[in-house]
């Protein structure tokens, strides 16, 4: 198996994933707290923020449990049905207007949910407001009634998210574009803005590492959100992405993979150097992000204060203080 490493152009980042959710309507002002996050992330120095997505919630959400829906074993989702969750790429429009340092990222976006030119335009618009500092993770999700209600196939909404891929990097690509499937077909189209990246905006692929998710990764990921299974292996499982990568003649110049940290706490405050310690190694074997999840404070400077510390021990672990 080929061996992996961080790529020597990336930094590794540091993540913060505020909850974008409620289980009730928190009312008028409700939300204030999560730009005061986002604001205290990027002052504290947080190098990316991710929010997730749901578009609506059926009554079947004993499913998240169920793999083979694509969901995680013994995974509970954090809401009922009428849950509200807020859209992951008008949060993030909200952030980048308001900081000036950190990355943002959708962990995950459900992009065969939307259409595909019209999402390629949106993410290249908030891409250059944000002045290039977008990242898109993607996945098909689990969750049948998404799907119904957005008239798209659950049955193949892997094959629909490739196309939807697909058509968005062409778009981004090429001045004039053309496309042509059974679903979809344009001649001499052109989107602009472009992102400001040539090969358009980062996509991470999310997915447990089946053969589609690996080709899907090897054709059109610049990182991967690992899920399922490989979330307890994410090394190995960078391994087996630079393996397929080397049979299809690519490297992995460049490309990033994320885990999560385990929060460490003594005496009840955070142990910043403890929760950092498992970093350096997971960079030497190609991990590039590393995400904490906190019930983060609702005023600006006491996010700033818990986070600095953080950041700090992180940036000592990498090397980079």
């Amino acid at each position: 198996m080929a061996q992996a490493h961080a790529p020597e152009d990336v930094l590794p980042a540091l993540s913060l994933q505020p909850v974008n959710f409620a289980a009730e309507d928190p009312g008028v002002g409700g939300w204030r707290p999560l730009i005061a996050q986002g604001i205290g992330a990027d002052r504290a120095g947080i190098d990316r923020l991710v929010v997730s997505d749901h578009v609506i919630l059926g009554e079947n959400l004993e499913r998240y449990a169920d793999p083979k829906a694509g969901g995680i074993k013994g995974g509970v989702q954090p809401t009922g049905p009428d849950g509200h969750w807020l859209d992951p790429l008008t949060v993030i429009s909200w952030w980048a207007s308001q900081t000036t340092h950190t990355r943002f990222m959708t962990g995950i976006l459900i992009a065969p949910l939307r259409r595909p030119a019209t999402l390629a335009k949106q993410l290249s618009t908030i891409d250059v407001l944000s002045e290039g500092r977008l990242d898109i993770g993607v996945g098909v999700g689990w969750q049948r009634e998404e799907y119904e209600a957005n008239g798209a196939p659950y049955a193949g909404r892997g094959q629909l998210l490739d196309e939807t891929l697909d058509i968005m990097q062409t778009l981004w690509r090429e001045t004039s574009a053309s496309y042509s499937s059974d679903r979809v077909s344009f001649e001499k189209v052109h989107l602009n803005p472009k992102p400001l990246r040539p090969g358009g905006v980062p996509l991470w692929i999310s997915g447990t590492l089946n053969k589609n998710v690996l080709r899907r990764i090897v054709r059109f990921g610049s990182g991967w959100i690992p899920w399922g299974d490989d979330q307890a292996d994410p090394i190995g499982g960078v391994a087996k992405i630079a393996a397929e990568m080397e049979k299809a003649g690519r490297d992995m110049k460049g490309f990033q993979a994320g885990s999560y940290l385990q929060v460490v706490e003594e005496g009840g405050k955070i142990d910043a150097d403890a929760t950092m310690a498992p970093v350096a190694p997971m960079a030497e074997g190609g991990i590039t992000d590393f995400r904490v999840t906190l019930n983060l404070p609702s005023e600006q400077a006491a996010v700033e204060d818990m986070l600095a510390p953080l950041v700090a021990s992180f940036r000592k672990a990498v090397g980079r203080s």
